[in-house]
């Protein structure tokens, strides 16, 4: 395989959406100030399809929407659609997330603690993140009536990517200054 296929399959691979020949061309340009020729790029694209068309690969490039991406062969769609039926199954509302935080940041926390910062009832919630094994209950506090303590788990830092509570953003990366000037937007 050439250098500019690699760099094509690696561009192909990365893009969330089909990527045009033409955005590889500014992208090349870009990196190392080369203009390649349509028809090069054409060929090294044309060239990886076929390579990806052997049965050794789960995956091919397909043309879309004037670009090209990456996809799954079909004989493997009822595969992907068991993964994706279950990944859906993990994904947290918005409630669930907003509990979820308060838990985390403010642990060791009882249920009347997060309903007073979220201002709802949180019964449902708690016991949903109960059930994705989420939170923990560590025990029960001194307060009256002796409420449950809920902590993360370590279901909860594997789920998140982390490996401590320590790796969670700090809150003031999330507060908007106050004395900003003009609109935040990327150039």
């Amino acid at each position: 395989m050439s250098t500019l296929e690699a760099n094509i399959e690696a561009l192909i691979f990365c893009s969330p959406k089909p990527i045009k020949v033409d955005d590889i061309k500014k992208i090349f340009f870009e990196y190392d100030k080369k203009k390649y020729e349509f028809e090069s790029i054409q060929s090294a694209i044309q060239n990886l399809t076929k390579k990806y068309q052997n049965n050794n690969y789960a995956i091919e490039i397909i043309e879309s929407g004037g670009g090209f991406q990456f996809f799954t062969k079909n004989k493997f769609s009822r595969l992907n659609e068991i993964l994706l039926k279950q990944q859906s199954k993990r994904r947290l509302s918005i409630s669930a997330l907003e509990t979820l935080s308060i838990i985390a940041y403010k642990q060791p926390v009882t249920k009347s603690d997060v309903e007073k910062i979220r201002g709802v009832n949180c019964d449902y919630t708690i016991q949903k993140l109960l059930d994705k094994e989420l939170i923990e209950i560590s025990g029960k506090s001194e307060k009256v009536g002796r409420p449950l303590i809920y902590n993360t788990s370590e279901k909860f830092m594997d789920y998140f990517g982390i490996n401590n509570l320590n790796q969670l953003p700090n809150l003031k990366d999330f507060r908007k200054d106050k004395n900003t000037i003009g609109d935040e937007q990327e150039p």
